[in-house]
């Protein structure tokens, strides 16, 4: 909702003061569109060279596809490393072996040598956690499936 800036002179009382008073103050422009310098960086964080960005950038893109390269081949390393682990104990033991692959990948990061802001430091545990989490869950799911496809369906009589 916009704000107007509302006017704080006193009632005119005659045609002639009004017209007096609008010579003055032509134009009365609204608070909203009233430009406020803005800086572009906080005062609390050193601004940040384009190299460095670009850097950081091209970190966070790797560390990115890292984890999703490393998603799809856990995901497939999870249905024959727990082949001989049955019922629910093999899916606790897949989903202990992503979180272990993930704190992996945070060890990997840290040792990138990221040069990020403080309130950046997050990014390197949070990047690409949902695409990693999701691909390692589907290629998993996918990868036993096309493995066990065989054995299951000759035993099913129509």
């Amino acid at each position: 909702m916009a704000k107007f800036k509302k006017k704080k002179s006193e009632p005119t009382s005659g045609p002639e003061d009004s017209k007096k008073e609008s010579s003055e103050n032509p134009v009365d422009i609204p608070e909203t569109e009233k430009s406020e310098p803005t800086s572009e960086n906080p005062s609390s964080e050193p601004p940040v060279s384009v190299a460095e960005k670009s850097e950081k950038d091209r970190k966070l893109n790797k560390l990115f596809w890292m984890r999703v390269a490393l998603a799809v081949i856990a995901g497939t390393a999870a249905t024959f490393i727990f082949e001989d682990i049955e019922g629910e104990d093999r899916r606790w033991a897949s989903i202990a072996f992503m979180i272990m692959v993930f704190f992996g990948t945070i060890i990997v990061a840290k040792g990138m040598k990221m040069q990020l802001p403080s309130s950046d430091r997050k990014k390197i545990v949070t990047q690409a956690i949902g695409s990693y989490v999701f691909l390692y869950l589907f290629t998993w799911i996918v990868t036993y499936t096309l493995v066990h496809a065989g054995s299951i369906s000759s035993g099913i009589n129509i």
